[in-house]
């Protein structure tokens, strides 16, 4: 953190507190303490769930060769829609669930090599991306088999590279790791995929890790995930296609961007699409964020930025596509980034890459 505070100052681009994001001090050493503090709590706390993917060379190149460019194509979007008559609990009708622990603000800027983070004001609910910037390489779509009941299915959501110890973690949702009480099983993450071009290879996941309450409860408050993914011809993620800034315990009501792969229609899979405008709270059931949106399913994991610049394509992550209601399909709801949100972020960013 200090290094890439310092950077920034250097090239005289906007900070993170100048950009609108709520840090811990004044100073890049005091938020690299806080980040140390914040790593402790975290590992102290049983607040995240993990489980192991593809964490041996042979089974990672196994899960590589088992996704050819048909079963790409035949992948499902996933999605998660909640009805009225369940949107009573914020956690698929079990009852009233807690909100999100909130703590001490914490950010963590870029490491894309376009790290310039901007305000902006702009309003769409849909467009597609113009393919340029560290977002066209940083987004990509996750891929996975869903066990349906013993009936293996492909499936596909949406991610994001970010900044990380380890270099190598991607966040999604949780329900594009985990749903119906199953984990998902080959799970890879596509950097960039534009029109089923791979340009920045296929990078598997060797643990995954998501909030206890989503795990167990299946809990939209939490629906939140990391994956740490495999080198790829003896590189890290970040090392190849960058990471943006991630964020936790922000102001709500703030400016965002979200971006995802869309594969239902009238979407196809094939572009990446963004959605702006000044998120709202869910006065429905959750204690989500929410903005207008129309993206479909597939779009989900795909990140929220906050202080997102369109000329670099950077920013930083702040939330991930979640949910929308079968009665407001025009708004997407995405979870807000507290302490468990960044226990899994902390877990998943501090483990050893295989």
């Amino acid at each position: 953190m200090h290094r890439i505070a310092r950077s920034l100052a250097t090239l005289g681009v906007l900070s993170l507190s100048a950009a609108g994001l709520m840090l811990p001090a004044a100073n890049a050493d005091s938020a690299a303490r806080a980040g140390t503090a914040e790593t402790a709590r975290a590992n102290a706390g049983p607040r995240f769930d993990n489980w192991n993917g593809a964490n041996t060379f042979a089974k990672q190149q196994a899960v590589r060769s088992y996704w050819t460019k048909s079963r790409l194509r035949s992948a499902q979007p996933f999605d998660l829609t909640v009805d009225r008559g369940s949107a009573n609990g914020a956690n698929t009708g079990r009852g009233r669930a807690a909100a999100p622990t909130t703590g001490q603000p914490f950010a963590v800027a870029p490491t894309t090599g376009q790290q310039s983070l901007g305000q902006s004001n702009r309003r769409t609910a849909g467009a597609a991306w113009p393919g340029t910037g560290a977002i066209a390489r940083t987004a990509g779509r996750v891929f996975f088999t869903v066990d349906d009941n013993g009936r293996a299915r492909t499936a596909s959501c949406s991610g994001t590279a970010v900044t990380s110890n380890n270099r190598s973690v991607v966040l999604t949702a949780g329900h594009c790791v985990k749903s119906g009480g199953r984990t998902h099983t080959n799970v890879v993450f596509v950097p960039g995929f534009d029109q089923g071009n791979r340009p920045f290879g296929t990078w598997v996941a060797t643990e995954l890790f998501t909030t206890q309450q989503w795990s167990a409860n299946e809990d939209l408050n939490f629906d939140v995930a990391a994956a740490v993914m495999a080198p790829l011809n003896g590189r890290n993620l970040v090392d190849v296609v960058g990471g943006q800034g991630v964020a936790f315990n922000q102001a709500r009501n703030q400016q965002m961007y979200s971006f995802g792969y869309p594969a239902a229609a009238p979407f196809d899979g094939s572009r990446l699409i963004f959605c702006a405008g000044r998120a709202i709270n869910d006065t429905v059931s959750s204690n989500d964020l929410g903005l207008n949106c129309n993206m479909t399913g597939g779009s989900s994991g795909g990140p929220w930025f906050l202080a997102f610049n369109e000329r670099t394509g950077a920013g930083v992550v702040n939330s991930v596509n979640s949910f929308k209601y079968n009665f407001a399909p025009n708004f997407m709801f995405g979870p807000f980034f507290g302490q468990e949100a960044l226990s899994v972020y902390q877990a998943a960013q501090n483990r050893g890459v295989q």
